[in-house]
């Protein structure tokens, strides 16, 4: 079980493939961003692993911290060409947003993020209003995440925190990795504006409503209750999966390749860490002090998600 428990630092297993852990568990809650895909194509090998676990009976739940709908999340997958037969379910940071989005009805609101997430809003009665006379701030990521950092908002979060105004953070990672290019995510501007002392709702992962959401779905499929000691999450990040993972007290697979590569052992160029590799590509040693470096320690690693 991933744990908080310095004792336990040595026992991260190397796995070459998903084969060796899939007899002991029945669900997968699988992050999608940096494990599955970067953004512009789907990694070698992971509908692969994903589709022969679900052939041997297992339910895979992809477990995302974007801040839309699950629905918006299929579109992008199917364009992605991922095929359908590699998970059951999604669960989005964006489907656990909109219960607290619902809730502002007859505030001002600001979205701060691309134009691209407003599918979150859609079916609720809002009311929008520009920065300056906002009452409430959902923030689902940077406007132009190409070019911009958190440095760029200060002065606005400033003047929400000016005002106390309420900030809704859809997507609490703080970098995602694009075609090879880690960019900043909203999870970067809630926790500047949460240092600054503004009040902020933080959606997703690793906070418990979206894996809650994500066992109600398994339970479903399963018809029965879903065992924490047989479900692994599977994720690149250490702040929102790994640590989501110990939170929830199910097992953990850290994959390497994705926002941590370099650090985490997994030193290749960008191109080179798209290839189907499992243990392969992994500098142990380094790995190990990376690992011992963090609070949360996950059961298994691998550089890719593969079979």
């Amino acid at each position: 079980m991933a744990s908080m428990m310095p004792a336990t630092k040595s026992a991260t297993a190397i796995l070459s493939g998903l084969r060796e852990i899939a007899p002991q568990v029945e669900v997968l809650l699988c992050d999608i961003w940096g494990v599955i895909h970067n953004g512009r194509a789907v990694f070698p090998g992971a509908a692969d692993a994903l589709e022969r676990f679900r052939r041997q009976g297992g339910v895979v739940i992809l477990v995302s911290n974007a801040p839309r709908p699950a629905e918006s999340v299929v579109a992008q997958l199917d364009g992605l060409s991922l095929p359908r037969a590699s998970w059951d379910a999604i669960v989005t940071s964006g489907d656990v947003s909109r219960s607290h989005i619902a809730a502002q009805s007859g505030k001002r609101l600001f979205h701060l993020g691309p134009e691209r997430d407003r599918p979150l809003f859609e079916g609720h009665a809002l009311s929008f209003s520009s920065a300056a006379e906002a009452e409430v701030v959902v923030c689902t990521g940077l406007f132009d995440d190409t070019v911009e950092t958190p440095a760029d908002y200060e002065p606005m979060l400033r003047e929400f925190l000016a005002r106390q105004v309420m900030m809704i953070c859809a997507n609490p990672d703080l970098i995602v990795e694009r075609a090879g290019k880690l960019v900043y995510c909203a999870g970067a501007l809630a926790v500047a504006y949460e240092k600054m002392g503004g009040p902020v709702i933080t959606c997703g992962k690793p906070h418990r409503p979206i894996y809650d959401a994500a066992f109600a779905v398994a339970a479903s499929l399963l018809r029965r209750d879903v065992e924490r000691r047989r479900t692994l999450a599977i994720g690149d990040s250490v702040r929102t999966d790994l640590a989501g993972a110990a939170a929830i007290g199910c097992r953990a697979l850290f994959v390497a390749g994705g926002i941590h590569a370099l650090e985490a052992g997994h030193g290749r160029g960008a191109e080179d860490r798209a290839s189907p590799v499992g243990a392969r590509g992994l500098d142990r040693a380094a790995l190990t002090r990376f690992l011992a470096q963090q609070e949360v320690m996950p059961d298994a690693a691998m550089a890719r998600l593969v079979w």
